[in-house]
């Protein structure tokens, strides 16, 4: 980009550093990169260090420095895309596409990448291209599609299939994404919009809606689990001249494509349930922050925004709510697992690198810009909303005594019927099973690769926080899966590329862990070496963030649940076997000084 483009994209931007990340994009989004001389002249013009901006650039898996091709593909490598096809379909984009894995074609037309999961389990093999999702590859389609680059044809002419259902096919998306919604319950039936802003949060105090949501035990819905009325509190309690509202989609955790569902068809509970939470803390702002595999919607939310804002449900005074006002905006992020911690989208809002805060303070008191800010999911906005218009006691009759209300399960592998269902906590493994349709089940990933892998003989767990809890993932492996090789080995992969690298534990056990598994598959492992994984393991808690606690989960897991898989490895009878060739790890020293190696 020429140096004046770039300045209109900066002054349009307000010059203002904390808002990189939608400069970057707009670069991206004109010529696919940022180049040196781009990165001098945004130095420049936002008083940023040029280290700071290619910091800033390399932590994020889609900005790049150099093209990607004018066809950039992004091929999901998810454990579940493995399973259904995934390497026929890179195999026919490198030998018959000339593609280049994890690189460009000679002439510059395509790039091919490998990605982590982009939320398409229910309809894998998937991929991104340029931007827009292609669902259900096969090998013919990928030839399909190689033909067509090359005839340098539109993405929108490639579509061999009608749009999605529901609003997938809205005129602001038009995407192939299909729904795949098997179960509704309270969160997914439909709703009039805006019905409880304007019936039951206009005749309440901020208080009274604290007090139901508080009332209800409502536990945050991405994983932690930390109960939402207490943490509104705290941030209402908080010094600050302006508080936030977050919410949290940046659904990264493999397998799980809830979220995905609930910005497609109840974007207007969302945001009516970011309204609630600023009503209720007293906040004037939100960021919605989107992951940006689902950028295809960005589009379609920001025109769902607008005409919320047309109508006067944001601005000032939404839904006739004297004295209150309540604005919004969507971030879009960049490609960083790690950004789905709360304190590490704050710094990826801010223009930086996604790596979590230390803590404390907590982003209640020092959050955005350091002022308060309440993050909170995709699904626990719609929670909020359900529980204000029905009340508190109303959603404690629903799951059980210690977990309270519904949860979305997004359920992909080896099963029937792979979707999103509504569920009561409380139901068994073994329930789900029946319900999704699975046949003679190995081992179910619950919660994604952060979760438990459990056996068969634990179906009869019982979803809720005390016992099987999960985010939303559900993946399941029947008994053609080998669950080390084709399951383990992927989450530990997954780990080591997403960890943002801050913590040391984080930093190095991973890859140590990785070695020792790829050391007992290749039949040199011994007891010993079983032995180290789960010290190394449990060294992990000493990182800050939930990213870090849980990267050796695949192993301890598996490890706690399907040891015999291990064990059928190992070398018996031997307490160490070297996996390093000293001869060949000596031949270059040896080279060095001129002498035959010595063994």
């Amino acid at each position: 980009m020429t140096q004046h483009e770039l300045k209109i994209i900066c002054e349009k931007n307000h010059f203002d550093r904390h808002s990189l990340m939608d400069i970057l994009h707009e670069i991206h989004d004109h010529q696919g990169f940022t180049t040196e001389e781009d990165i001098r002249i945004l130095s420049e013009n936002l008083k940023i260090s040029e280290i700071d901006l290619r910091q800033t650039i390399s932590f994020y898996h889609f900005f790049a420095c150099s093209s990607r091709g004018k066809y950039t593909i992004y091929l999901n490598n998810s454990a579940i895309s493995n399973l259904k096809g995934r390497e026929e379909i890179e195999k026919v984009f490198i030998e018959e596409g000339g593609c280049v894995k994890n690189g460009v074609s000679p002439d510059g037309l395509i790039g091919l990448y490998e990605t982590p999961c982009i939320g398409m389990s229910d309809q894998e093999p998937a991929a991104l291209i340029n931007g827009r999702i292609f669902t259900n590859l096969t090998a013919f389609r990928a030839k399909e599609l190689l033909h067509n680059m090359k005839k340098g044809l539109p993405l929108e002419d490639m579509y061999t299939t009608v749009y999605g259902d529901g609003r997938n096919a809205h005129p602001e998306m038009k995407s192939i994404v299909r729904n795949n919604i098997r179960r509704v319950g309270p969160l997914l039936r439909p709703s009039e919009k805006m019905q409880v802003l304007k019936n039951q949060v206009s005749q309440m105090s901020p208080e009274q809606v604290l007090e139901q949501v508080k009332l209800a035990e409502l536990r945050g819905r991405g994983g932690a689990g930390f109960p939402t009325g207490l943490k509104w509190q705290f941030c209402r309690m908080a010094e600050g001249k302006k508080k936030y509202v977050f919410c949290n989609a940046d659904e990264g955790e493999p397998g799980t494509f809830k979220d995905r569902v609930l910005l497609t068809e109840k974007p207007e509970d969302i945001i009516e349930g970011m309204i609630i939470a600023g009503y209720a803390i007293g906040a004037q702002e939100g960021v919605l922050y989107l992951r940006y595999e689902y950028k295809y919607m960005k589009n379609y939310l920001e025109y769902i925004i607008q005409t919320l804002r047309e109508e006067g449900f944001l601005g000032k005074n939404p839904a006739g709510i004297k004295g209150f006002s309540f604005d919004m905006r969507i971030q879009l992020g960049a490609g960083s697992y790690v950004c789905g911690e709360e304190s590490a989208l704050i710094e990826s809002t801010e223009g930086k690198r996604g790596e979590p805060r230390s803590r404390p303070p907590f982003p209640v008191e020092k959050g955005y810009l350091g002022y308060p800010t309440v993050v909170n999911n995709v699904e626990t906005f719609c929670a909020a909303v359900k529980i204000v218009q029905f009340g508190g006691d109303w959603y404690n009759s629903l799951g059980t005594d210690e977990s309270k209300g519904t949860k979305l399960v997004s359920v992909s592998g080896d099963c029937r019927y792979p979707g999103i269902y509504e569920l009561e906590w409380g139901f068994t493994m073994r329930d789900v099973l029946e319900m999704v349709g699975a046949k003679e089940t190995r081992a179910v990933q619950m919660g994604g690769p952060s979760g438990e892998l459990v056996n068969k003989h634990q179906f009869d767990r019982i979803l809720c926080y005390s016992d099987l809890a999960t985010g939303g993932s559900i993946m399941i492996f029947d008994r053609r899966r080998n669950v080390i090789e084709d399951v383990v080995v992927n989450f530990m992969e997954f780990f080591i590329n997403e960890s943002c690298g801050s913590c040391v534990p984080c930093r190095n056990i991973p890859k140590l862990l990785k070695e020792k598994l790829d050391k007992i598959l290749s039949g040199k492992g011994t007891s010993q070496d079983l032995a180290d994984m789960e010290r190394w393991g449990a060294m992990m808690k000493i990182n800050r963030c939930g990213l870090g606690h849980t990267a050796a989960h695949p192993i301890l897991s598996s490890l706690k649940n399907f040891r015999s898989h291990y064990e059928r490895k190992l070398r018996k009878h031997t307490d160490f076997i070297s996996d390093v060739d000293l001869l060949e790890a000596s031949k270059e020293a040896a080279e060095y000084t001129n002498r035959e190696p010595v063994i």
